[in-house]
């Protein structure tokens, strides 16, 4: 064992928080079955075998927006043949199938779209929450919350109130992609910056709503600009202890205008997802976002120090409109079903990490 590895284990046995450095040599080690081990050595201690999943369904409400991303094959102009906005009724029609599907959550983000007020996203919230009261919606990014501000020249603190008036659970926390500004220019320059989309976060922690953190990797960035998106993430996480889980999102490059972009081979997704869970010592849960990553390597992860499977999706449009060649839904048995293939113990959860049930 290098003198890294056995320095890091001795942290990891003392419950000491690795550095920004000890998460920089981590990425520049080529030995990935070692940095697997060490993550799988903390998830042990926080999680013991167990991996959650829950049934959910997204509903992409709009693929119109404002900015332009170039890595976001999406989103699309208004006018565009291929541009659609969910009317509230085919909403309403989604989540009575995801109700009927068995499903306990809501996943909801859209586009910014140019005309529409402030009051169709309450409207939203209202029809889904009306369908049945007992699911829970995760929707909305802080790039979402920010802009409902702007539209309707109120602060997001009085958004966030007025949102989870109308029936907001919690959020998913899209919309950070890689907070270093020099890259964060290059493929989403119209978006908010990396510091607007914590500090929208932290109001949203503040008022007492749950999130989940996200990393878009693979695209221009390097492994400093990772370890320094994680390190504001867990600095966030110190302050106001409201990050649920923590997501890394292989970049899918196909449809996209990212030059240069080199995508994500199953080596670095499984580097980073384990460095993760190394580094952020705060958060509870890293999921393998099965959609971007693919079944195997998300199943692969569990014995890298993920937790979390996410769900079943149903509909998934965002990563697959990128190149994304997962299925766009998978039952909730064939999740069982990898998980216990990966030795570990299936649990369904609900969206705050309540356990329904252990298979």
């Amino acid at each position: 064992m290098t003198d890294l590895f056995q320095k890091l284990q001795d942290k990891i046995k003392q419950e000491q928080r690795i550095t920004d450095a000890d998460a920089q040599a981590l990425f520049e080690s080529n030995d990935l079955l070692a940095i697997g081990e060490l993550a799988a050595e903390v998830n042990r201690q926080k999680n013991g075998d167990r991996v959650f999943f829950n049934v959910n369904r997204h509903i992409n409400y709009t693929n119109i927006c404002v900015s332009q991303c170039t890595f976001c094959a999406f989103s699309k102009l208004e006018g565009e043949d291929d541009g659609y906005t969910l009317a509230l009724d085919e909403i309403r029609e989604k989540a009575e199938e995801a109700v009927a599907a068995g499903a306990t959550e809501i996943h909801s983000v859209g586009g910014l779209h140019p005309r529409l007020p402030f009051e169709f996203y309450l409207d939203m919230l209202r029809t889904i929450k009306a369908v049945s009261p007992q699911l829970h919606v995760k929707a909305f990014t802080a790039v979402e919350i920010d802009y409902f501000s702007r539209i309707s020249k109120t602060t997001p603190l009085e958004v966030i109130h007025a949102l989870r008036e109308a029936g907001l659970g919690s959020m998913p926390g899209g919309g950070a992609e890689i907070f270093a500004k020099e890259v964060r220019d290059k493929i989403c320059p119209e978006k908010i910056s990396g510091e607007r989309w914590l500090e929208v976060i932290e109001q949203v922690h503040n008022a007492g709503l749950k999130s989940n953190a996200t990393m878009l990797f693979g695209h221009l960035e390097n492994s400093a600009d990772r370890v320094d998106h994680m390190s504001r993430l867990r600095q966030l996480q110190d302050r106001t202890g409201g990050f649920q889980s923590f997501i890394p999102l292989a970049f899918q490059p196909d449809n996209t205008r990212v030059p240069g972009a080199k995508g994500v081979g199953g080596v670095d997704a499984l580097k980073t997802l384990a460095i993760s869970r190394i580094y952020l010592d705060n958060f509870q849960h890293v999921k393998a976002y099965w959609v971007m990553l693919g079944m195997k390597i998300a199943q692969t992860a569990l014995c890298f120090g993920v937790n979390d499977l996410d769900g079943t999706v149903i509909e998934e449009q965002i990563g697959h409109d990128a190149g994304a060649d997962s299925p766009q839904e998978i039952s909730k048995d064939r999740i069982i079903n990898l998980i216990r293939k990966a030795g570990k113990t299936p649990v369904e959860r609900d969206t705050l990490y309540n356990e329904l049930k252990v298979y």
